[in-house]
């Protein structure tokens, strides 16, 4: 295993899903007889990730930018949060670059980042290597006319996904055929996503439990499964209304039991890996694995070639000091020595609600004045990860996005940890917020 050490770490992105890494990475690690605290750095960054670790106010797309901070810093690793860096190439682009030799990046390259970059392209993936999907067809522009008369032979409710990215909001389970026909119509038009609707992939419905399975990959075929999730999606109670970036998370998951993670890893995470290896696909980086488990058979519903948000929020919350250690490895294609390990230090339950603004996922207002974000500093059992957050020239802190912040909580039970996860959230308020009642009861 790696010699332990103080690692010094970029992360890249601006939501609740890098400020818990940013936290995670930041805790002093008292582990092996020694302290140890780690140097984080963070990219643009937001407030509450500011007053835990030093931002830079660099934008995610000035790859050569983010290339001399971190030679300036002497960064070991770049962890890359949101999937449009990964999908426009930054690990390609510090590969090539013969003085970043000594910086990796924890992200698959482009051409690995198609599985969650194409919907298109994970699903002919899953199809040549025999990974259980749900039965779909791919469309395009030119294929309009096919398209409707396809989804008429479909049972409902239908599922229709654009191709590209799309902030998490890409995915149409229309509930009739005229819903359906109209979302297929906008998004081949470009009028709902733009050119990431252009191309469409129309799915079978597959009604069961969601699961967010994670793995930590090398690029050499070593992996560690992190700790799995559930992820509550739509923006109503009982999960009904639109699809959401995500609402809230739980984790562990009740359903998930030995005998289903094993199916997964058997059925699911190893064809994977293994297919991307036989493809020339070297996968570095968090693979994160969209699940729908029926009649006890997990499905694949989407990949993504990092974690997700909010599950990390939820995760971090139940990992160890050497998930640090862990990153390097999986960066420098070391985990060979790492499998079988558990990083995860507690089987606590978490529950992590997510607040919004009035609207999300449609418009909705920015710029409003957040109160009570600081009523639970110094309890350990809570966290206030920041996602939609600014500070104005006052220093007042204010909303400038649609999920603004997520409070993750636990507890000895379920009911202790959803009853605290509910009470610390409805201390946050600014006009007009929202959050669902039910994370963790359905």
């Amino acid at each position: 295993m790696q010699t332990l050490g103080n690692h010094r770490f970029l992360v890249l992105g601006s939501g609740g899903r890098e400020h818990a890494l940013c936290w995670r990475l930041s805790q002093p690690d008292h582990s092996e007889g020694q302290r140890r605290q780690h140097a984080v750095y963070a990219a643009p960054g937001n407030p509450g990730i500011a007053k835990i670790v030093t931002c830079a106010p660099i934008p995610l797309n000035d790859f050569q930018a983010i290339a001399q901070f971190c030679l300036d810093q002497g960064i070991d690793v770049v962890v890359v949060g949101p999937e449009q860096p990964l999908v426009d190439g930054i690990a390609d682009y510090f590969a090539l670059r013969a003085d970043l030799a000594g910086v990796k990046v924890l992200g698959p390259n482009k051409d690995c980042a198609q599985l969650e970059g194409s919907k298109a392209f994970s699903k002919a993936f899953m199809a040549r290597h025999n990974i259980p999907t749900a039965a779909y067809q791919e469309f395009t522009q030119a294929d309009l006319a096919a398209c409707l008369a396809y989804i008429q032979t479909q049972p409902l409710p239908i599922v229709i996904k654009a191709d590209g990215l799309a902030a998490g909001k890409g995915v149409i389970i229309a509930q009739s055929y005229q819903e359906a026909t109209e979302a297929v119509t906008e998004m081949l038009s470009g009028e709902a996503f733009g050119a990431a609707g252009e191309r469409i992939v129309i799915e079978q419905f597959l009604d069961g439990k969601e699961l967010s399975y994670f793995v930590l990959a090398d690029g050499t075929g070593h992996y560690l499964t992190l700790p799995q999730a559930k992820d509550y999606k739509r923006i109503g109670v009982g999960d009904t209304g639109l699809n959401t970036g995500g609402m809230g998370t739980i984790s562990p998951v009740p359903f998930a039991d030995e005998a289903m993670l094993a199916a997964v890893d058997a059925t699911i995470v190893r064809p994977t890996l293994a297919g991307l290896e036989q493809e020339g696909l070297h996968y570095v980086g968090f693979l994160f694995i969209g699940l729908m488990v029926v009649d006890g058979k997990p499905y694949v519903i989407e990949y993504n070639c990092r974690l997700g948000d909010p599950e990390t929020q939820s995760l971090m919350m139940r990992l160890g000091p050497d998930l640090a250690d862990a990153f390097v490895a999986a960066a420098n294609g070391e985990l060979s020595t790492w499998e079988g390990r558990s990083l995860c230090t507690t089987n606590q339950p978490v529950c992590t609600v997510v607040l919004a603004s009035g609207g999300y996922p449609g418009t909705f207002e920015k710029g409003l004045p957040i109160s009570g974000h600081e009523t639970h500093l110094g309890n350990p059992d809570i966290e206030v990860f920041h996602a939609g957050t600014a500070l104005e020239a006052d220093g007042k802190l204010v909303t400038s996005g649609g999920r603004v912040m997520a409070v993750s909580a636990t507890a000895t039970t379920w009911p202790e940890t959803i009853a605290l996860a509910q009470s610390a959230t409805a201390a946050i308020t600014w006009e007009g917020r929202y959050y669902r009642s039910d994370i963790g009861v359905v």
